[in-house]
């Protein structure tokens, strides 16, 4: 699986992306035909702790996952984000 990891405005550390791609790798046992991953990390300008949103497309043969978080720390955001996918690829996989 292919996973690029965009950060807009700002510049993420090698250490967050990795444990991106790790999490994200992680659901192959769920699908393993998941063809790539695309995560967009931002930050909102809101004056709340909350404040860093992570978003997940990812692509399998014949539909597109998303998923969106918005939590206090991009790692928070990425977990609850990827558990949502998980749960989107067990439907898909029912049907």
């Amino acid at each position: 699986m292919q996973i690029q990891v965009q950060s807009i405005h700002f510049d993420a550390d090698v250490k967050l992306i990795r444990f991106i791609e790790e999490k994200l790798s992680k659901l192959t046992t769920f699908h393993d035909r998941i063809i790539s991953g695309q995560v967009f990390l931002r930050l909102d300008k809101s004056d709340v702790n909350e404040n860093k949103i992570a978003e997940i497309k990812l692509s399998v043969p014949g539909k597109e996952l998303f998923a969106s978080k918005q939590c206090r720390t991009f790692e928070e955001a990425t977990d609850t984000a990827v558990e949502a996918l998980r749960r989107q690829i067990g439907k898909h996989k029912e049907k």
